[in-house]
């Protein structure tokens, strides 16, 4: 789904309350914590995470799922063990209503884009 919004308050606004949003959120907060130093903005309709270097990670609610867009999965997951069992793109991961956050490793995937981002290396498509 796409929201026309402005601001990163907007967007979580236009949500509905219910398992996406909380999905999201969860995503949202570890994105945060492991990079706080990216800025939340908009791009293309979803929330985008940059810095200088530009944006490392888009969110986005779809009707059924949510996607976290990372550029090129294989540049971060070279052996495809962090995002085992998981619904991939070539730059996006789905995480669908049976797929808890905290059952995943993700949270080791976003620090390790991180790493690799801070060190400048490429991971876009």
């Amino acid at each position: 789904m796409q929201y026309d919004v402005a601001t990163p308050k907007q967007y979580l606004n236009a949500l509905a309350d219910d398992w996406r949003r909380d999905t999201l959120e969860q995503l949202r907060s570890l994105i945060k914590d492991a990079a706080p130093f990216l800025t939340e903005g908009i791009q293309y309709k979803m929330l985008s995470y940059s810095d200088s270097r530009g944006s490392l990670f888009h969110l986005n609610a779809q009707k059924h799922y949510v996607s976290l867009y990372v550029g090129n999965i294989s540049a971060i997951d070279e052996q495809g063990e962090l995002l085992a069992g998981l619904d991939l793109g070539k730059g996006c991961i789905r995480f669908k209503k049976s797929i808890p956050v905290a059952d995943t490793q993700v949270e080791a995937f976003i620090a390790k884009a991180v790493s690799l981002h801070l060190q400048g290396k490429h991971t876009g498509c």
